[in-house]
C-alpha cells in the first residue's frame, strides 16, 4: 500500500508521537522511511540584535546550535526506528516555508505518504498560530497522515 513514508517532525512532543506512529505504520507495511526536521533560518531582527549585542559570528553559533539539536533529535528517532526493526534515513532541511520544504522534499523522494502531527486548531487560533500540516495538507496531491 505505502512503499516510502515520509515523517515530518519539529521535535515537540507531539511530533515524536507522529514519529512513533510513522514508524509503526511503516513496520508494519515493511515501507522505507524518511524523516525530515526543517529549520528556518535566522531571522534577520535576531541577527543585527545578536551583532549589537556583541556576539562574534552569530550565524556560526546559530548554526551550531541547530546541528547540536539535530543531532540529539535524530539519535533518539534513530533509537526508536531501531526497536521497531525500521530503517530510517534522516534529513535536514532548511528554509524559510516548512511546509514547502516538506512538499518539495515529498515530490524529490516520491514518497507516497507524509505522516505528520497537528494540534488540530481551528478558526483564529489556526490563523494566529499557524499550521504547517494545515499548509501541507492544502498543498499536495499525496495522501497525509495527520496524528493528533
Amino acid at each position: 500500500m505505502y512503499d516510502h513514508i515520509l515523517i515530518a517532525t519539529d521535535g515537540s512532543d507531539l511530533a515524536k508521537k507522529g514519529v512513533d506512529q510513522g514508524l509503526a505504520l511503516a513496520a508494519r507495511l515493511g515501507a522505507k522511511v524518511t524523516i525530515v526536521s526543517v529549520s528556518e533560518p535566522l531571522d534577520a531582527r535576531a541577527l543585527r540584535a545578536a551583532r549589537m549585542a556583541g556576539v562574534e559570528d552569530p550565524v556560526g553559533r546559530y548554526d551550531q546550535s541547530v546541528d547540536e539539536e539535530m543531532a540529539k533529535r535524530f539519535a533518539s528517532i534513530r533509537q526508536r526506528a531501531a526497536e521497531k526493526g525500521v530503517a530510517v534515513e534522516l534529513t535536514h532541511e532548511i528554509d524559510e516555508h516548512p511546509a514547502e520544504a516538506i512538499v518539495r522534499l515529498a515530490d524529490r523522494i516520491n514518497c507516497d505518504l507524509i505522516v505528520m502531527a497537528s494540534h488540530g486548531r481551528r478558526g483564529v487560533r489556526r490563523l494566529v498560530l499557524g499550521s504547517q500540516t494545515a499548509e501541507v495538507v492544502t498543498s499536495t496531491t499525496r495522501p497525509v497522515l495527520v496524528i493528533r
